[in-house]
């Protein structure tokens, strides 16, 4: 989903909303959402096939300019600045690799073609990560 600029004839330009399929093959996917998340989810709104997770309508989308200014509100409202919507993908996978999350199937959420796009672009490990990765081999004969 995306809003785009048309030109209509003779008036200003104008924008409109678009729904198209994404740009691969490996973008179409089915991501699960954690038991947890689900259960608050349900709390505000039914989840089911075929709706939009934000307003649980079949008919009705949030527009992309509103997630765009809600992310920033409250990111200004915590004190977070020069942080763009994109980031929250990169800390995703981050977090999901410090838990011990299987990478390929890591991948295949966040719609790499390959896992080395996912090791290369999202996955940067801490020092602490990496202090634990060295431990252990403190348990080898």
């Amino acid at each position: 989903m995306q809003r785009i600029q048309v030109l209509e004839g003779d008036s200003p330009a104008k924008t409109k909303i678009t729904i198209t399929t994404p740009k691969s093959e490996c973008s179409q996917r089915v991501i699960p959402l954690p038991d947890r998340l689900l259960e608050i989810l349900k709390k505000f709104r039914p989840v089911s096939a075929n709706t939009y997770l934000t307003t649980g309508e079949s008919n009705s989308f949030i527009e992309p300019r509103t997630y765009q200014n809600r992310f920033k509100s409250y990111m200004a409202a915590c004190g977070i600045e020069n942080v763009n919507f994109h980031s929250t993908r990169h800390t995703f996978a981050t977090r999901c690799v410090e838990v011990g999350f299987e990478i390929k199937s890591l991948s295949e959420i966040l719609g790499h073609a390959n896992i080395n796009i996912t090791l290369d672009r999202y996955v940067h490990p801490s020092l602490a990560l990496k202090r634990e990765n060295m431990n252990k081999l403190n348990d080898l004969n």
